[in-house]
């Protein structure tokens, strides 16, 4: 089943993840979001569904609220559309391990061997694509998107989670 190609207007052209969710963050994760936001806004796919279905472009305020993920979408003019709200206990073990295996990717690029720096990156990247597959799993039938859009997402979930 294929499926019919969105209108242009169904992106982002704004990100912005919720200051009062955010901590100090170290050199190497502020460079991660700052990547992730300025792809996602190149490029993306993002349509929500149903009851929040609009004619976008969107501006998206992403945080964490009562131990829950809130995507706030709003129109091009930041004005309010709705919120989707999703659980992050499914998401607690794969951002766990993502953080885990960060940190021996970024300990092994001051020391380690290229094919070590490799070895771990390849697994870094297969966490990071669990992860990604996992949110669109979550969000299917409340937004539509693809799996670069949800990778970029995916990695602005983990700085959220970051707690100092």
């Amino acid at each position: 089943m294929t499926q019919k190609p969105l209108p242009a207007n169904h992106r982002l052209v704004d990100v912005q993840l919720d200051e009062r969710s955010l901590v100090r963050r170290s050199p190497d994760v502020e460079h991660e979001r700052k990547v992730a936001i300025f792809d996602l806004l190149e490029q993306n796919l993002f349509s929500p569904i149903g009851a929040h279905e609009q004619q976008g472009p969107f501006a998206l305020f992403l945080g964490i609220e009562e131990n829950r993920l809130v995507f706030d979408i709003r129109d091009g003019d930041t004005q309010p559309l709705g919120k989707i709200i999703l659980a992050l206990s499914p998401f607690r073990r794969i951002v766990k391990d993502y953080f885990e295996i960060c940190e021996s990717y970024f300990a092994a690029i001051r020391t380690a061997t290229p094919s070590k720096i490799e070895t771990i990156d390849m697994a870094r990247r297969g966490v990071h694509n669990e992860g990604s597959t996992l949110l669109m799993e979550r969000l299917k039938g409340k937004i539509e998107t693809d799996f670069d859009t949800a990778r970029r997402l995916f990695t602005l979930i983990c700085v959220l989670h970051i707690r100092g």
